[in-house]
């Protein structure tokens, strides 16, 4: 096999020296040109490079100009950007315009090797026993790239990490929004400083403002004391604003006056009070619909969203299942103090035909039940088509092997089971739709408002949350459905049914 081919494109003596230096020790194929026509010139030849690295200089730009036309003759080869430490600028347009990772400079020599393990050779995509990058980020969270999708995420979280401006993260429920935040924040310069999170759709307006910006002492009637908020708390830190979609009209003025000028008055003061702190934000709705619906400042949004990292549902990286279930494994058996159990091939092929609506959180509470209860019949049966999600097919599966029943379709004697007059069965299956039906038709009614939806099922807010998660339920599902609400009484059902909630 043959060494992989890198590219250095730049001008700086010492920076090429130092560079070919590492590579030549580590037996990589290296060749140097110098940034203009010559280096454009290259990229028409072959062998084509496995990875560019490329020097942003002082140059008017030159550097940039490499990259886009780099990026237009071959958008397939990974460009890792050069930048010394005060570049920020050139860095930010860089990231723009299509660059895969970047190093600070003087390059040292453990980081680039570190850079050219992940980008030239990712053993983890031909080693489904390798838990690929492997991340402790804080607050008990850990990142975990098992295929190219996420290992791609991996880096780009790292090279915004170095860059002070905010980033919003978008997602479906469950998909590691929170994780990326707590990645980028250890990777970043502010990784010794506090990081605080705030659930923006757990509390109501006044109370999040509060918990945001602290208040006066006599701001209000029971206001004792000064109370000091998140954002002061964390100052020199960061702050992730999860659910910032759910925010109230007013907050969100709040939030674009601490983007815009670092600064905010509590409530009940008239002294503006600075901080420094880098916003992360993250939210699992439709952000474009949000703001077509006023729901949320556009002007807000393009300040929150100078990058945006959209993160893959689990159903779209199918392939990283059986490691993050090892994962997940270990990591819970040392939780629980019990000796780890092994998923079978079987095992493994049903979570892999599964939807995993409820995406990483799911998967993690089914191998904190499996390994509780140590029952491969029960963890099968939930992943049966009648039992929340849906098995997607799978190419590498044959129709031999999708017709084997499952060891749940056997009774107790080895006699096959017809799950049609399964008791237990049909009375959970029952429930279930009637609570999706009940759920479904409250938020239609609602328009998506689960606040207002919650009230009318009579159960909390955060209750009917985990019910969404829970049944897979959708806004483009609930949206269809809206307009064939009845205007009789028969549209009651949802004040019927959530009883059974």
């Amino acid at each position: 096999m043959s060494a992989p081919r890198v590219l250095l494109v730049g001008n700086e003596p010492g920076m090429v020296q130092s560079v070919n230096a590492v590579l030549a020790d580590h037996l990589y194929e290296t060749e140097t040109v110098e940034i203009g026509s010559q280096a454009i010139m290259r990229l028409h030849r072959t062998p084509v490079p496995d990875l560019v690295l490329l020097e942003l200089s002082n140059d008017n730009g030159k550097g940039l100009q490499i990259l886009q036309e780099f990026r237009q003759i071959r958008p397939d080869v990974s460009v890792v950007v050069l930048s010394s430490v005060g570049n920020i600028r050139q860095l930010v347009e860089a990231i723009r315009n299509g660059a895969q990772d970047c190093l600070t400079l003087p390059v040292r020599g453990p980081e680039l090797l570190d850079l050219l393990r992940r980008h030239l050779h990712r053993p983890w995509e031909a080693d489904a026993t390798n838990l690929g990058i492997l991340e402790e980020v804080g607050g008990g969270h850990s990142f975990v790239a098992g295929s190219s999708l996420m290992q791609k995420m991996y880096a780009q979280a790292k090279l915004l990490a170095k860059i002070d401006v905010p980033v919003l993260i978008l997602g479906e429920s469950g998909t590691g929004k929170e994780v990326v935040a707590h990645l980028i924040h250890k990777l970043s310069a502010r990784s010794q400083e506090t990081f605080q999170k705030v659930n923006c759709a757990a509390l109501p307006g006044d109370l999040l403002e509060s918990e945001l910006f602290g208040y006066e002492r006599g701001a209000f009637t029971s206001a004792m004391r000064t109370k000091l908020g998140k954002f002061e708390l964390c100052d020199k830190g960061t702050i992730l604003l999860n659910e910032v979609v759910e925010t109230s009209a007013s907050l969100q003025a709040k939030l674009l006056h601490v983007l815009q000028d670092r600064q905010f008055f509590r409530p009940g003061g008239d002294t503006a009070v600075d901080v420094d702190v880098r916003i992360l934000a993250a939210t699992n709705v439709d952000i474009q619909q949000a703001m077509a619906e006023h729901r949320f400042r556009e002007d807000l949004y393009y300040r929150l969203s100078a990058f945006t990292l959209r993160l893959p549902p689990l159903r779209e990286r199918r392939g990283e299942i059986p490691i993050l279930l090892r994962y997940f494994m270990e990591r819970t058996a040392v939780q629980y103090s019990r000796p780890p159990l092994q998923f079978s091939p079987r095992l493994i092929d049903a979570c892999l035909r599964y939807s995993w609506p409820g995406n990483l959180r799911e998967l993690q509470n089914f191998v904190k039940r499996y390994l509780v209860m140590a029952d491969e019949t029960m963890a099968l049966d939930e992943l049966q088509p009648n039992c929340r999600g849906k098995p997607v097919p799978i190419n590498r599966f044959s129709p031999q092997a999708s017709m084997e029943p499952s060891p749940s379709a056997a009774t107790a004697n080895g006699t096959p089971a017809n799950p049609q007059r399964d008791l237990k069965f049909l009375v959970r299956n029952l429930k279930d739709e009637t609570e999706i039906q009940a759920i479904t038709n409250a938020l239609a009614e609602t328009n998506w408002n689960r606040k207002r939806a919650a009230r009318l099922l009579h159960i909390s807010y955060r209750g009917l949350l985990y019910k969404i998660r829970q049944h897979g339920i959708t806004r483009v599902a609930v949206t269809q459905i809206a307009p064939s609400l009845p205007d009789d009484p028969s549209a009651n059902l949802v004040s019927t049914k959530s009883k059974s909630l």
